[in-house]
């Protein structure tokens, strides 16, 4: 114990005595914060949720999804699709703001809710940061949009044959609805000597398919409703915080400090071991 105190108080001793150098490292490490802070290039970041468009009228066991979560992931990583993205905003892929586009792509895939894509971005102000996110998703959405196309025609055509089917179903079971009147001269397929019992049965067996029908159609007309059927896009609108993410003033400020004070005590240290020597 009473090492330590001797210890403390030559420490103490030392920095009484080398107090400017001190001093001096770290005014030099806080001005060199200072100008860091000040002429760095800031940057904004924009955030951004996808959501993946699909069709919820696909067979059974087929992904309703245009296209599966981690291949969306892999294609806005790849360079090609940078490049379209930053066209498409006005931006030479060979430029500052695309080198730090490319850089900045944070993907963060939340499949348990939609799924989505949080999808952050950065750039050198607040508009080209919101302005790049957007064209991120238009350019994702550009590209799904004829996979949807083919799944809706599909989709939609076998709406259009089950509507024929009920409608071919209803008006037999018209025909078979007037036969199984009493007295009526005319047969379930329209012949004469009708069977009324025979009638009976087939009009029974057809309500039952005309309500397997009915149901199908509105299943499936209710999964090509925008509950189930959508486009790909955001679900919120492009987030950009009013301050800048880097460089954060409180992180810079704090971490110069930090070295200045870890600079400083060193360059003591090392001044009195000169002294000495």
């Amino acid at each position: 114990m009473e090492q330590d105190e001797i210890y403390l108080a030559d420490l103490w001793r030392i920095f009484a005595r080398e107090w400017k150098w001190f001093v001096l490292v770290l005014v030099l490490t806080l001005a060199c914060t200072y100008a860091f802070a000040h002429l760095v290039k800031r940057q904004w970041e924009a955030i951004v949720w996808i959501q993946i468009g699909q069709v919820g009228a696909v067979p059974s066991g087929q992904d309703p999804k245009v296209e599966p979560l981690q291949r969306v992931l892999e294609r806005l990583q790849l360079v090609p699709f940078e490049n379209e993205v930053l066209r498409g905003a006005g931006y030479a892929p060979d430029s500052s703001v695309a080198s730090l586009y490319r850089k900045s792509v944070k993907l963060d895939p939340l499949p348990y809710a939609g799924p989505l894509i949080r999808l952050s971005v950065r750039s050198y102000s607040r508009q080209q940061a919101s302005e790049l996110a957007t064209a991120t998703v238009t350019r994702l959405r550009a590209i799904h949009q004829p996979l949807q196309a083919v799944q809706l025609a599909s989709a939609r055509a076998r709406l259009a044959a089950i509507e024929r089917d009920l409608r071919i179903a209803q008006a037999e079971h018209s025909r078979y609805l007037e036969a199984a009147q009493p007295g009526s001269q005319r047969g379930p397929a329209g012949k004469d000597a009708a069977n009324p019992m025979l009638a009976s049965l087939l009009l029974a067996n057809k309500e039952e398919e005309i309500r397997g029908l009915q149901q199908a159609r509105n299943d499936l007309a209710e999964r090509l409703g925008p509950t189930y059927t959508y486009e790909t896009s955001t679900i919120w609108p492009v987030y950009v915080p009013e301050h800048q993410a880097f460089p954060n003033p409180a992180l810079t400020w704090g971490i110069g400090l930090l070295l200045g004070i870890f600079l400083g005590s060193s360059a003591t240290l090392a001044r009195n071991v000169a002294r000495r020597r």
